[in-house]
């Protein structure tokens, strides 16, 4: 197995970090974190939910594919369907983590991939409300965020949308994993397939690393002006998180202690106040994309940094990044996010 990107998770040194929980009376919906059982760490219900239960309100959270418990038999395309299976297995007794699911379906299956769809949708028990694919790809590799990246221009092909219409008229969203170097792929994309909800993983994929300096105003401007076409369709929505991703460029690892949040919410509010002025609270929301981004940062601080940013913002604003925007692009139900449940199930 070829090694994960990702920075290693260290449960002692992120306990290095402690600070108290800020705004606890907000309402989470997590949309977007994946589980695991890998050689290089765990992450299933028990460590889901031992960081969602940390002091937060999350209420609900969304699982994003992951290449988790594929069947090991059967037909290629719907090996992944074993995906569904297993995280419904791992997290049996709930209803709320996950209460949907973004699983795979490869849309490069063109209009064929719509029987693999019906088996997901079947396996899932109304839970799979969107489906995402292996799309970030760039030229260098010292830009990698998958230890298995894609073909080049995977977005661009025929049978991809093709795939992504079928997906529309399924009644499912399409999350898109891509490098601010793709956004013109991914604004093509939703131009051709009006009817899609495209959700843009991770801010858009600004890069920090290869050819890429973080530092660079020039970069920064090339990430913002391949963003604003993607934002300005009105079938696109952005998850702002990632930041964790060590092709953002970050280095929190490397230092003796975690961070705290204030330093986060310094270090992250240019992208974050990009991603809002372009997109706007109604289709933009918060994600913990864990345990990615566990590497570098803790769940209870991770929150707070976000909590810090949209502190200026009106309530109505705040419900919309932290759970609104993302329960309705994935049709789910209001009523999780009307009562308190921090006393979460075992």
């Amino acid at each position: 197995m070829i090694a994960s990107p990702h920075h290693k998770v260290r449960e002692d040194w992120l306990a290095l970090g402690q600070e108290e929980t800020l705004a606890p009376e907000q309402p989470i919906f997590d949309c977007h974190h994946h589980l695991w059982d890998r050689p290089e760490g765990r992450y299933r219900a028990e460590e889901l939910m031992a960081d969602v239960g940390a002091g937060h309100d999350v209420r609900a959270s969304l699982y994003v594919q992951c290449r988790t418990g594929y069947r090991d038999h059967g037909s290629e395309s719907l090996r992944p369907v074993g995906e569904v299976e297993t995280v419904l297995d791992w997290t049996r007794g709930q209803d709320r983590f996950p209460a949907g699911i973004v699983a795979m379906a490869d849309l490069q299956l063109g209009d064929d991939v719509r029987p693999v769809l019906e088996a997901l949708t079947e396996a899932g028990q109304g839970r799979v409300v969107g489906i995402r694919n292996t799309t970030a790809w760039h030229a260098d590799p010292a830009v990698r965020s998958n230890p298995n990246p894609p073909p080049e221009g995977l977005l661009q092909t025929s049978a991809f949308i093709d795939g992504a219409r079928a997906l529309a008229a399924h009644g499912l969203t399409l999350d898109v994993w891509a490098y601010q170097t793709q956004l013109d792929e991914v604004r093509a994309l939703a131009e051709a397939v009006p009817e899609l909800t495209v959700i843009v993983d991770h801010c858009g994929g600004p890069l920090g690393v290869g050819p890429h300096d973080r530092f660079d105003t020039q970069n920064f401007r090339a990430w913002r002006d391949a963003l604003a076409p993607v934002a300005a369709l009105p079938n696109t929505r952005i998850k702002i998180g990632g930041f964790g991703l060590g092709v953002f460029g970050w280095r929190y690892a490397d230092a003796a202690l975690p961070p705290h949040s204030d330093r986060l919410a310094e270090d992250w509010r240019p992208w974050v106040e990009t991603c809002l002025d372009l997109f706007g609270p109604t289709r933009a929301m918060f994600e913990s994309n864990f345990p990615v981004d566990k590497g570098q940062v803790g769940y209870r601080t991770l929150w707070n940094a976000f909590k810090r940013l949209a502190a200026p913002l009106s309530q109505r604003d705040r419900d919309d990044l932290f759970w609104r925007s993302a329960a309705r692009a994935y049709g789910i139900d209001d009523h999780i996010f009307a009562h308190d449940h921090r006393r979460i199930p075992s």
